[in-house]
């Protein structure tokens, strides 16, 4: 059914991503499928970074990748099923750049409850929605 399945997850509440992975998990078993992490970190403002030590940028990379490689682990697939990518930038940008440079033809998003924040100032998930090529499920939390 999928052939590549990209599971966007933050790092922060990796309880509320939780289902969405057991979702990709369960349809990944169901269908012989890749799975693909990805979490995004978040740009420091410029004025930030002269507060900053040189080594913050990478020590922070190598964190994500760390923490996102052992959440990968756990993965209840074929470690051959299974990859981890840490970028930086938006969230919604990099997930749709990584659902095209792999070829995913499904994203599992968890997402909250929407709030009125999210309908005035939108959600991730609500952008990956509206823009993505392939197939996308919105899992609630």
């Amino acid at each position: 059914m999928f052939k590549t399945i990209l599971v966007p997850v933050d790092l922060g509440e990796v309880e509320a991503a939780q289902p969405a992975l057991d979702k990709a998990v369960a349809l990944a078993n169901g269908s012989d499928s890749t799975l693909r992490l990805i979490y995004v970190r978040s740009i420091v403002p410029v004025t930030y970074m002269e507060f900053m030590p040189p080594t913050f940028d990478a020590e922070q990379q190598a964190d994500a990748e760390k923490k996102l490689a052992e959440l990968a682990a756990k993965v209840a697939l074929p470690a051959e099923r299974v990859s981890a990518v840490v970028r930086l930038g938006s969230v919604y940008n990099e997930v749709l750049d990584e659902a095209e440079k792999t070829g995913a033809d499904l994203i599992v998003i968890g997402s909250h409850r929407p709030t009125m924040a999210t309908y005035l100032l939108g959600s991730n998930a609500s952008t990956i929605v509206r823009h993505a090529r392939c197939s996308v499920l919105v899992v609630r939390t």
